[in-house]
């Protein structure tokens, strides 16, 4: 059996404990270092989403001492849905499609405001009628994994999801 000395083995717990690489600086999420920096807190001047706390959010209260403070800017999904990138991509195909486009459109612009309710920078983009279908674009994945669940949920039928690795796009087709 091999002991260790004391002054060897003091070394190499100092450096496993401090031992960093391949880790970020701060716990944030990578979507912060990449946004512009707001103060907090700001308020977005075309659709009235307040960024406090590193977050934009439409469900907190809104106090004339926030107003009165607030920096007025632009919040990164009004920036998307005005220059057109998105993240999510759906189709809507199969013969149901025809036949309850309306039904169809309602729960799609329903998912987006529940989702738009508690976090702004989920939104539906545009919902157009392409040629084998209903195209919808949204300002980030998850929002259109959900409107494609809560599709399949709704109506049943079949879902199937392709992510690109390069971006984090994600095109859904949802068929019944």
């Amino acid at each position: 059996m091999k002991t260790r000395s004391v002054s060897n083995q003091a070394t190499l717990l100092k450096t496993s404990s401090r031992d960093r690489r391949g880790t970020r600086p701060s716990k944030e999420p990578a979507v912060v270092a990449k946004a512009p920096a707001y103060t907090d807190p700001s308020a977005c001047q075309y659709c009235g989403a307040f960024f406090t706390k590193k977050t934009w959010r439409r469900d907190h209260r809104i106090t004339h001492a926030l107003l009165t403070t607030a920096e007025w800017a632009k919040c990164p999904a009004c920036r998307q849905k005005r220059s057109g990138t998105a993240y999510g991509r759906i189709f809507v195909r199969g013969a149901f499609e025809a036949a309850a486009a309306s039904a169809l459109r309602r729960r799609i612009v329903n998912v987006g405001r529940r989702a738009e309710h508690t976090q702004p920078e989920h939104r539906v983009i545009s919902v157009q009628r392409a040629e084998q279908g209903l195209e919808v674009l949204t300002t980030s994945q998850n929002l259109a994994h959900r409107i494609v669940h809560e599709l399949k949920k709704a109506f049943g039928g079949r879902a199937s999801y392709r992510w690109s690795a390069a971006d984090g796009y994600l095109e859904a087709t949802w068929r019944k």
